[in-house]
């Protein structure tokens, strides 16, 4: 079956990647996968995972747990497999080395073994549903390609990538805090980015209401390409969360890496992006023409893009601007380049598969240097 075939008769599920073919690069080799899998791949530790204690040992465990759970290959050729599921680890890893998955998917925790949904269908009661499932959140450095200037796509490097150190600080620190949460697992997602798999019994037991609900709390970022404001805070103060997030984590970091390192303010065609944030126009006016008529500032010894965002912080937050709005554009400026960017349709669902840990992504296996510059293709 081809994953065009898949996805016709998909049940409504989606995958992290929805309607991208997992084309793979030149030089990748089937044989490294397969000694991968065979001699390396954490067969057992992801059967205990995933079991959560229902592993057959222990008295009043459910013995069919892991034989619910959903998981999908993507095979060579772009055959996709759909449904699998498996009743114990040697299941699982004989599965995993005889079919050699490019790709592997991990779903949720059905009423029913899902290898099986047919059959109870087939007798009118619909009972094949999603009962369990780990909270997930994706995050991609491909959506901060309007705040960084040093990569674009999936490319990284190490002046970009912390942004996604920065992006795990914020939401890991609100999941212990703010939901109490303790059993949190991050992974790089082989690509462009990170996962989060949040595996506390009651993340995995939440609605798919209680999902969007959570992941609504982290969505401040409402912007798109053509819009010149991405963030709006409302209110005379920020939420705590957003506070505790702005002085604790976002506001050093923009003003200590992610200013000077992606020379935010160095040029008019970077500065003008920030100044279109300033809703008066004589503000943004005022400190154009500043730093039209001090260009030979970047001769001195202070960062060109130190001085001009204190300068700008002068401005705004003086006691001259009484209109709340102006005295908050430095914060919205901060979160619209530093703020977690979060794949929203990810968290919202139950039955959304992703891309599981320790799987080998297919697009990994290159890397190219462009420009004097080492970059990584992930």
């Amino acid at each position: 079956m081809t994953k065009e075939e898949a996805d016709n008769g998909r049940d409504d599920m989606v995958i992290d990647v929805p309607g991208q073919a997992n084309a793979v690069p030149d030089g990748f080799n089937a044989n490294y996968l397969r000694i991968y899998y065979g001699k390396l791949f954490p067969h057992a530790d992801m059967f205990k995972w995933m079991s959560y204690g229902n592993d057959g040992k222990h008295p009043g465990c459910d013995k069919s747990y892991f034989g619910r759970r959903e998981f999908s290959f993507t095979l060579e050729n772009d055959i996709y497999i759909r449904f699998q599921s498996f009743n114990s680890v040697t299941e699982l890893e004989n599965s995993i080395k005889e079919k050699c998955p490019f790709k592997i998917d991990i779903g949720p925790v059905y009423s029913v073994d899902p290898a099986k949904r047919h059959a109870y269908a087939q007798s009118g009661n619909n009972v094949f549903t999603p009962v369990e499932r780990e909270l997930v959140f994706d995050i991609d450095i491909s959506d901060y390609d309007d705040v960084r200037y040093c990569c674009t796509g999936a490319d990284v490097c190490l002046e970009c990538w912390p942004l996604m150190t920065i992006a795990i600080k914020v939401i890991d620190t609100s999941l212990r805090d703010d939901f109490g949460f303790n059993h949190i697992l991050w992974v790089y997602s082989g690509r462009r980015g990170v996962h989060c798999w949040v595996c506390d019994g009651k993340a995995r037991r939440l609605t798919n209401e209680q999902r969007a609900a959570i992941a609504d709390y982290f969505h401040v970022y409402k912007g798109n390409e053509n819009s010149q404001k991405k963030i709006s805070l409302p209110g005379l103060v920020l939420h705590p969360f957003l506070a505790r997030s702005y002085t604790e984590v976002l506001k050093g970091f923009f003003e200590a890496k992610l200013l000077p390192n992606q020379n935010l303010l160095a040029s008019e065609e970077r500065y003008e992006k920030i100044l279109e944030m300033i809703p008066d126009a004589s503000v943004a006016s005022e400190l154009r023409r500043r730093w039209q008529e001090n260009k030979r500032a970047s001769m001195s010894k202070d960062d060109i893009n130190i001085v001009r965002w204190e300068q700008l912080k002068s401005i705004l937050q003086s006691g001259k601007q009484k209109m709340q709005g102006l005295r908050r554009c430095v914060e919205e400026i901060v979160f619209s380049y530093t703020y977690p960017r979060l794949d929203m349709e990810v968290s919202r669902h139950m039955n959304h598969l992703l891309k599981a840990p320790f799987c080998v992504h297919p697009k990994t296996a290159s890397g190219r240097t462009e420009q004097g510059r080492t970059k990584t293709r992930c």
